[in-house]
């Protein structure tokens, strides 16, 4: 079955403007069968999933608390995070959501390898781990059959903020980032482009030119 996708780049933009274009795009690309890849960062902002518990928010400070639709936890996105939203239509083309949770997060456990970081996956809890810290985030909604929402990869920003929450819902949880694991400068062309063929080869996905 061809999995056709288109790759957008919406550079760095509000949540609430992605989170409300990625519903709004939901029915098309049912009707279309063509998914849509979306490289996207947000200004600082918290994210709370639709199990979020408000306890988890410990002390937000100046930085809006935003209630999302997708599963999971709080967490915190802010520039210097490289977002890849998956918008699919998993459903027609007979994708399980576990399967499309594993694509995501072997797609960052690949790209982190091809630079000599051993990364794992958690099944107790979704995202992309180096040595226990979290390197990598992920939430999904999956409605009328088209997949939204996706993985957010921390590459080069402050990590502060994620101190002021219980990341993922654990209060205990360490995160790290590419540029504590990854020696020399970011290249975040080579980032995008070695992450983005790690998720075609997993998915056997088909990008269609602009």
């Amino acid at each position: 079955m061809e999995r056709p996708v288109r790759v957008h780049s919406r550079a760095l933009e509000p949540y609430e403007r992605t989170l409300e274009a990625m519903r709004a795009a939901v029915s098309g690309i049912r009707a279309s069968g063509i998914g849509e890849l979306w490289w996207v960062q947000h200004p600082p902002v918290f994210t709370q999933g639709q199990a979020g518990r408000p306890e988890h928010v410990v002390a937000p400070g100046a930085i809006p608390v935003v209630q999302s639709d997708r599963g999971g936890q709080v967490t915190y996105h802010g520039p210097g995070q490289q977002i890849l939203y998956v918008l699919l239509p998993i459903g027609p083309w007979q994708i399980a959501v576990r399967d499309l949770v594993e694509a995501l997060e072997h797609s960052v456990i690949s790209l982190l390898a091809r630079h000599g970081v051993d990364a794992a996956a958690r099944r107790d809890a979704p995202g992309v781990y180096v040595d226990g810290a979290k390197i990598a985030s992920l939430g999904l909604r999956v409605r009328h059959g088209v997949s939204y929402h996706g993985i957010a990869l921390n590459v080069d920003m402050d990590l502060t903020p994620f101190s002021w929450i219980h990341p993922c819902g654990y209060a205990d949880l360490t995160v790290t980032q590419w540029t504590a694991q990854v020696l020399g400068p970011v290249h975040w062309s080579t980032v995008r482009a070695q992450w983005l063929d790690a998720l075609i080869a997993r998915l056997q996905l088909t990008v269609l030119s602009e």
